[in-house]
This record gives structure tokens, C-alpha cells and sequence, in this order.
């Protein structure tokens, strides 16, 4: 019985999402969702495939060109860059496509969980300093998140001062 209400709830759960992001957000808004999740996903995976390869486990290895390793903040550039020449000289539908915003936020998740690497021209993914790349990756999942949970309180209480305006604007019979 609990089953049956279960996947009753997730078959009705994503056509009513579908709505709300159709519906309920802006085409901005909806770019920004989908490169917060991006960003995030990529963010935790790649932290999770580099640690599979520093402990030898799984089917993971590292990328080398001529014998230097090939770091994934250089993948996220030319993921930036292709997103950069979209929006420089994409037509307008390319430059909406969610496809766009889903590579930004992944190819800016590559450059910055190797911030610190960029910072000191160093590699320090493992070292103390390392730890610079994970917090400002944290620190910016968790300050987009926060926007996209207050999103709803900001449009109510936009909609609300809109409402109240208009009750004051009426003329007085």
C-alpha cells in the first residue's frame, strides 16, 4: 500500500514539475537552476572520481598528454569557452538551450574544485591548501541553493506589495 503511494506520488511529482519550471520560472531563472545543478553534480563527482584514483579503486585513472598530467580545470575551459563562443555568436535559440547553462555550470565546477591550483600555480589538490577548492565550491552550491529556496518567498512577497499597490491605486467610489 505505502509502495503504491510511493510511485503513485513520483509518477504525478514530475509532470507538476515540469509545470512549475515551465510555468513558475523565468528563462534566466531556469538557466541559473540547471547551472547550480550542474555545478553541483559536477562538483561532487569529480571530488569523488579523484579520490577513487588517489586510492587506486575503481575504473578511474588520470589523463596525460607527452607524459604531463592533464588537469580537469583545463576541460572546464574549453567548456566555458565553447559556452562563451554560444553566447557570443549563437543564435538566440542556442543561447537558450538548456544545454548552454548545463555546460557552464559543469565547466565551472571543473575550474573551481582546482582553484587553489590556479591560485598558486602549485598542486596542491591534496595538501592543506587544497581545501580552498572545496570551500568556495561549498560555499558557492550553498549560496545558489539559498537563492533558489528563497526564490518562492521573493515572488510571493513581490506579488503580495504588487496586490497592496493596486488596492491603494483604485479610485474611491
Amino acid at each position: 500500500m505505502a509502495t503504491e503511494r510511493t510511485a503513485e506520488r513520483s509518477v504525478t511529482l514530475l509532470p507538476r514539475l515540469r509545470r512549475v519550471l515551465r510555468d513558475d520560472l523565468d528563462q534566466g531563472q531556469r538557466a541559473a537552476l540547471a547551472s547550480w545543478i550542474a555545478f553541483s553534480t559536477t562538483f561532487a563527482a569529480v571530488r569523488g572520481v579523484t579520490y577513487s584514483i588517489r586510492a587506486g579503486k575503481g575504473p578511474f585513472h588520470n589523463i596525460s598528454a607527452g607524459g604531463e598530467h592533464l588537469h580537469h580545470y583545463m576541460w572546464g575551459i574549453a567548456m566555458l569557452a565553447g559556452v562563451g563562443a554560444v553566447a557570443v555568436h549563437g543564435d538566440e535559440r542556442y543561447r537558450n538551450h538548456p544545454l548552454v547553462a548545463t555546460s557552464y555550470g559543469s565547466g565551472l565546477a571543473l575550474i573551481v574544485d582546482e582553484f587553489a591550483l590556479l591560485l598558486d600555480l602549485k598542486d596542491v589538490y591534496w595538501a592543506k591548501q587544497g581545501r580552498l577548492s572545496v570551500d568556495i565550491g561549498i560555499g558557492g552550491i550553498a549560496a545558489a541553493g539559498s537563492y533558489f529556496a528563497a526564490l518562492p518567498v521573493m515572488r510571493a512577497m513581490h506579488e503580495r506589495r504588487a496586490a497592496e499597490q493596486a488596492r491603494h491605486n483604485q479610485p474611491v467610489a
